[in-house]
């Protein structure tokens, strides 16, 4: 039978085996010693050229489709295609209060210009932080000036990022002219396009993001930016009456925007002013006092991430119907602040509420609550109320986190393994604390139990088999949380249906707090779902009727008796075991995360001569 020469063979020796199998199935070559003869070059110049084309057609394959491209280009290119612009470069942000102090009898305001500079040190390197608007400020009446925003506030947030301008004028083109910024560490969202008249005029259009804006006309003043295949960022205007109004021939166009260094400057916490300020004919210098730490900080899109939000955003259709439009459109725009983003609609709420949408952000470490707040702002001004449903009001819920408190037995055969026992114990704990940082930590993560013993038993050959127990833990922090001492009794949600009550165990516990001054916990009566509050040392019961718990509904209820003056740590952590050991699956808003300081990992040593527990 002929050697059939697959086209899907890249390989160069198995090109080269096939056409010498090839030729010595002919009659031609029949006995024919191809290594030892001319023919031999002739066969690897043949090889080498079908290898080289096949990889070719295969790499150009590749990169025709959005989920097998690898070139940043090519991923570029397929999410233009599909309306998408992937993420710049972010500033990291810190919030700051700034002022200046003079004496009391100047009178009259002063003025923080736009990109007034700041200074700050991380590791030995300097980074340059900036305003993002103007401020002012007037004499407080002791010679003090403290810098306010609009709406009154002193907390001022500034931007890593150097001010850089490029300017452009405006020649006799066709309406689709690209004008190139070319710096690779530009952030978009800092961008200001001002279009002038002609390079002498001091009146000026600013133009908008495309992005940002709902309705466009021919008359629109608005631009596209965007990442060109080398790094550099494309300003776009007109396509003729598709984008709006291009600027004509004999404008002046000028970009400012922030050159940022991204998530490297992330974690500031110390800023100096770089320059003073005239008040009054005299200059003062500034003060500068720290509110948050610099954070939110982020490198260009990556292509995993550009691949998973193209298509979902083309999807949306730049429109805010179903839950998953809430999450693709706020996750494509506020991800450097956003680790995750959760919608549902008012009739999957409990209690259910028509005409609500609800939406969940979990914002990065670090985010300071005022730029949370900034950001669900933005959210609902920028998106809410001009790509959603009329009469639908978008609601946030914070983030409910849940602490898994996993407790972990296993057998272990020395025999088997250079591992000893209690570096096993160790190990284990750690592998748990890595599966929930793979696995869980987001909206809508499931745990499952079976899932991680897998990936524990195939830790060491020595460990034998293994079982987990879990509980699900909350934290609070009185009173901060709840109002303990009103009418109206508070409540624990747990995302998962409790257990029965036992006549051994205690379903609910709860870490040690001062009550009516004796150290106590709280705890459900055995066989019973009242909860009492003990004392730690002897046991007695301080109170048999602190409140209860619903299996059901997964909730703890907390009675206004439940009157707490101190507890240890940064709060009091409530315990609950689930009905269901092997699957807990959040719904919402609920995010499952890992304790790793009351969870335990147990070995027995089994040799088959000899038992012994170690616990850790």
């Amino acid at each position: 039978m002929a050697t059939t020469i697959k086209s899907s063979d890249l390989d160069f020796n198995t090109i080269k085996a096939n056409l010498k199998s090839y030729f010595a199935q002919q009659t031609e070559f029949a006995d024919y010693d191809f290594e030892a003869s001319g023919l031999s070059n002739i066969l690897d110049v043949l090889a080498y050229n079908t290898h080289i084309n096949g990889l070719t057609a295969n790499f150009a394959l590749n990169e025709a489709f959005l989920n097998t491209a690898q070139l940043r280009s090519s991923v570029l290119s397929h999410a233009a295609n599909l309306g998408y612009y992937p993420r710049s470069n972010t500033c990291s942000q810190a919030v700051v209060t700034v002022t200046a102090n003079t004496s009391d009898t100047i009178t009259g305001s002063a003025t923080l210009p736009r990109f007034s500079s700041f200074t700050s040190t991380i590791d030995d390197v300097t980074y340059t932080f900036s305003t993002i608007s103007e401020t002012s400020a007037l004499n407080d009446g002791s010679g003090g000036f403290t810098f306010k925003n609009p709406d009154g506030t002193s907390s001022i947030v500034i931007k890593e990022g150097v001010q850089k301008t490029k300017t452009f004028l405006v020649g006799n083109q066709s309406d689709n002219a690209v004008y190139v910024i070319p710096d690779t560490n530009v952030d978009t969202s800092t961008l200001v396009v001002r279009v002038f008249d002609n390079v002498n005029s001091q009146s000026f259009t600013e133009f908008a993001d495309i992005r940002n804006a709902v309705n466009i006309t021919p008359t629109s003043k608005v631009y596209i930016v965007r990442e060109a295949p080398n790094g550099f960022y494309e300003l776009i205007f007109s396509e003729g009456n598709v984008l709006g109004q291009a600027p004509i021939a004999g404008n002046q166009i000028i970009a400012t925007y922030l050159s940022t260094k991204g998530a490297t400057a992330n974690n500031a916490s110390s800023f100096t002013a770089a320059n003073s300020i005239s008040i009054g004919g005299t200059t003062y210098n500034l003060t500068v006092a720290k509110v948050s730490n610099s954070a939110g900080g982020a490198d260009k899109e990556s292509l995993d991430s550009i691949k998973l939000n193209a298509p979902t955003a083309f999807a949306a259709q730049q429109r805010m119907v179903t839950a998953e439009d809430y999450k693709t459109l706020i996750i494509g725009k506020y991800n450097n602040v956003l680790d995750d983003v959760i919608a549902w609609g008012g009739q999957d709420n409990i209690p259910a509420t028509f005409g609500n949408v609800y939406v969940s952000l979990k914002f990065k470490t670090a985010i300071a609550s005022n730029i949370q707040q900034e950001t669900k702002d933005s959210i609902k001004s920028n998106f809410a109320a001009n790509l959603s449903v009329m009469s639908i009001d978008t609601v946030f819920v914070d983030p409910t986190e849940t602490h898994m408190e996993v407790n972990v037995k296993f057998d272990f055969d020395p025999d088997l393994s250079g591992d000893t026992v209690n570096s096993t114990q160790i190990l284990i704990k750690n592998k748990v604390g890595e599966f929930f940082t793979a696995n869980l930590g987001l909206f809508g993560r499931t745990f499952r139990r079976s899932a991680l013993l897998t990936e524990l038993d195939a830790l060491s050959p020595a460990i034998l088999n293994s079982s987990a127990t879990v509980n699900l833990q909350r934290r609070i922090s009185a009173p901060t949380d709840f109002q303990f001492n009103v009418s109206a009794p508070a409540s624990v949600e747990f995302p998962a249906r409790l257990a029965l009550p036992d006549d051994e165990l205690h379903i609910i516990s709860s870490s040690i707090f001062t009550f009516n001054g004796v150290l106590a916990r709280l705890r459900n009566k055995l066989s019973s779902t009242t909860l009492e509050i003990v004392d730690v040392n002897t046991s007695g019961i301080l109170n048999e009727n602190a409140g209860s718990y619903d299996r059901l509904n997964g909730t703890v209820r907390l009675d206004d008796t439940f009157n707490i003056s101190a507890h240890e740590g940064a709060f009091i952590k409530i315990s609950a075991t689930p009905d269901n050991q092997s699957t807990i699956k959040p719904l919402r808003s609920h995010v499952l995360l890992y304790d790793k300081d009351t969870s335990l990992s147990s070995g027995t040593i089994d040799t088959q001569n000899t038992l012994a527990v170690i616990t850790t």
